[in-house]
């Protein structure tokens, strides 16, 4: 059995859907989902999605060049400029499409939508449906793309994506409840998988958020970007590390240390707690380090303060975070501060692309948290997230029509049999025998993460790491699960996408020793400042033969936003 697409995309979170949706009307779509599009991880999005929307009462004065200036900021000055300034240009169109297609924003008294301050943004840019902004929009456009008729193909992992002589043909998948290996034969593929949060040991990802589509890519030769730089959010609620959006200190939240001190004036005496996150998630581990945090069988904490917002404003604000707190931990934050402590977040690196979503491989593009287009360099401002993956998924699909358009390309059925062969072969060694057990390897690979590349960083940990991840991959080569079977073996589709996962942490592992500076998220103790002469460039990994990455790297994009210091 062999399935053709004209179009196949990989990922039904926000990315891929709007993709999907700009492409249905011309071509035969399918939406490819390890689980249903609605559990996709852009659901987890809580606070906001960025747009200099005009004539808001909060934000009249606001433009997009502002809006690109303090993404450029933010990053750190490692973005391309050019891409920002495109997504910042598309952001009040994307957000009023969203809307007029039926998204319930909050509103301002007037009736226009609302929004919030972010950190790291000078005006209050961030529009939101109270704390629920990734279900809203998600919900909206998976209706959306139903009501277009797309072919979803739900529970369905991709465990290899085809590609020969630089282009790609297609996927191999395993339909997970029937047991199955489907190859599929595409025209053009589109990966929007997300993040890599489960690389590491404490993240507020999800536990689909492996990684697997950016280590799938650069297994097939496709270059990868900037993976060095990971975001850790600095408010995950400790023992679960849920997120706690960023919209807690948006709407004034506090950051309290054991001193009852609002600590940040120490570290950005501007801004306090709406600092970028690089900066933010960095001085809370510094107050834990240094002795100021609190104590609990969980783990030591940071105070996240709501008391003072009162209850009307958190009930109608933030309602989820508050069900969040009683339901996980018992905490009522009307009544008592929430527990917190800084958690990795978000995917700065991925599969390296142009601004319209095309990779050096034919027929291959890639959108949203697993590719780096790059609109965030080493450090994403919040709200930008959700805005990033809409507007290049419908940049992608443009991009997407235009070479269906200017190129008679047929899907090459031979090289996507001849993989799905190779899999095959692959699963029946994985199904037999006996050896090491895969969640005991993904565990030593998560917590060495965390431990050796987290928020700080110098040379001999980051050794370490890589020493334990050439360890880790050498054993997997004996990996085996324990059943046979294949209807519905999560082990099986875990111990898979492991491989890949021991490629991206390779991949960001050797891109942290390499860069010897400190630039947003990438904080080395012994390297503590920028350097614009040697590293104002981003890392570029392809796999090499011995199967370690090779280094390359690529100029940045700068069109009229000179680097300066970040001070905030």
């Amino acid at each position: 059995m062999m399935l053709h697409h004209d179009v196949l995309i990989v990922g039904g979170g926000l990315a891929g859907l709007r993709a999907a949706v700009g492409l249905s009307k011309k071509y035969d779509v399918a939406i490819v989902s390890k689980v249903h599009p609605i559990r996709s991880h852009s659901i987890a999005a809580q606070g906001g999605i960025n747009a200099s929307l005009a004539n808001n009462p909060d934000g009249r004065d606001d433009t997009c060049e502002k809006h690109a200036f303090d993404t450029i900021k933010g990053s750190d000055y490692l973005a391309d400029q050019h891409s920002v300034e495109i997504m910042c240009k598309e952001a009040s169109e994307i957000v009023y499409e969203m809307e007029h297609w039926g998204c319930p924003f909050s509103r301002f008294p007037d009736g226009t939508i609302a929004q919030r301050p972010f950190g790291g943004g000078g005006y209050p840019r961030t529009c939101y449906s109270t704390d629920i902004t990734g279900h809203v929009l998600l919900n909206t456009l998976y209706e959306r793309a139903v009501s277009k008729r797309i072919k979803f193909y739900q529970e369905w992992y991709i465990v290899a994506l085809v590609t020969d002589n630089g282009r790609c043909g297609g996927v191999i998948a395993f339909d997970l409840v029937r047991g199955k290996i489907i190859p599929i034969a595409a025209k053009t593929t589109l990966f929007a998988t997300g993040g890599y949060g489960r690389v590491y040991f404490h993240s507020t990802n999800a536990l689909i958020n492996t990684g697997s589509g950016i280590g799938m890519a650069y297994k097939a030769q496709v270059p990868i970007k900037d993976m060095e730089f990971v975001q850790f959010h600095p408010t995950g609620l400790i023992g679960t590390n849920i997120l706690m959006t960023e919209a807690c200190r948006g709407e004034g939240g506090y950051l309290l240390n054991n001193k009852n001190e609002r600590f940040m004036e120490k570290y950005a005496p501007k801004a306090m707690e709406l600092a970028p996150r690089d900066i933010v998630s960095r001085s809370i581990q510094t107050e834990i380090e240094e002795g100021r945090s609190f104590e609990h069988a969980l783990g030591k904490y940071i105070k996240l303060d709501l008391r003072h917002l009162g209850e009307k404003k958190i009930l109608s604000k933030l309602p989820g975070i508050r069900k969040i707190c009683i339901d996980f931990i018992g905490i009522d934050p009307i009544i008592e501060p929430i527990p917190i402590m800084p958690c990795q977040h978000y995917s700065m690196g991925g599969i390296d692309t142009n601004e319209k979503c095309e990779t050096e491989m034919k027929g291959f593009y890639a959108a949203g948290e697993c590719a780096c287009v790059s609109v965030h360099g080493a450090n994403r401002l919040g709200g930008n997230s959700l805005l990033e993956t809409i507007v290049f998924g419908k940049l992608a699909g443009l991009a997407i029509d235009e070479y269906l358009t200017n190129n008679d390309v047929k899907a090459d059925e031979k090289i996507v049999q001849d993989r799905k062969d190779e899999i095959e072969k692959k699963i029946i060694r994985l199904v037999s025998g006996s050896g090491e057990k895969p969640f005991i390897l993904q565990t030593e690979l998560a917590k060495t993460m965390s431990r050796n590349v987290g928020i700080f960083r110098k040379k001999e940990e980051i050794v370490e790491a890589i020493n334990n991840i050439i360890n880790i991959k050498e054993r997997y080569r004996n990996v085996c699960v324990s059943s046979p079977s294949r209807h519905m073996n999560y082990e099986l589709m875990n111990t898979i996408e492991l491989e890949y996962m021991l490629e991206v942490a390779h991949t960001i592992a050797v891109g942290a020793h390499q860069r010897e500076e400190s630039r947003g998220s990438h904080y080395r103790r012994d390297f503590t400042k920028r350097d614009d002469t040697q590293w104002m460039k981003h890392t570029i990994a392809r796999i090499g033969e011995g199967g370690g990455p090779v280094i390359t790297s690529k100029e940045v994009t700068i069109t009229q936003y000179q680097p300066m210091e970040r001070i905030y």
